[in-house]
């Protein structure tokens, strides 16, 4: 895969597609699910080196020291590469009945736990900063 498509891949991954779900409607009320989306991607392109001799901090390979330290003809690939990493939370739905939309918060009660855990940590580690200071002032 070149760069090319893996751009074009993040770009259709991040669309607003994927923000607002599939809308269906249930009992007369049309429900549209929405989601936080964030991500992000990257990538590469090397191109040959052509025949000749190595730079001096080029790694060797295995098949240019039997030449002496020259590149193999047609070149040295350097390579391509490039990844994407993705995540897509639910927040809520809106739910248009008639003339009137309202907004219904998801309630991720993991989230909500792991949040409280984090923040719980953080002001764990801070009192334990602050008691080393003050061991250390009074000493």
């Amino acid at each position: 895969m070149d760069t090319q498509e893996l751009m074009s891949r993040v770009a259709e991954n991040l669309s607003v597609r994927r923000a607002f779900g599939t809308a269906y409607e249930k009992d007369g009320v049309l429900v549209i699910p929405v989601g936080l989306v964030a991500g992000g991607g990257g990538g590469g392109e090397g191109t040959m080196l052509q025949p000749g001799p190595l730079p001096p901090d080029a790694v060797e390979p295995a098949e240019s020291r039997s030449r002496g330290g020259q590149a193999p003809e047609g070149g040295l690939p350097v390579g391509s590469g490039g990844g994407f990493g993705g995540l897509v939370l639910p927040v809520g739905v809106y739910v248009v009945k008639g003339d009137q939309v309202r907004w219904v918060p998801a309630v991720d009660v993991t989230l909500i736990a792991l949040a409280g855990l984090g923040l719980a940590r953080l002001l764990v580690r801070l009192r334990a900063r602050l008691l080393r200071h003050e061991h250390h002032v009074h000493a």
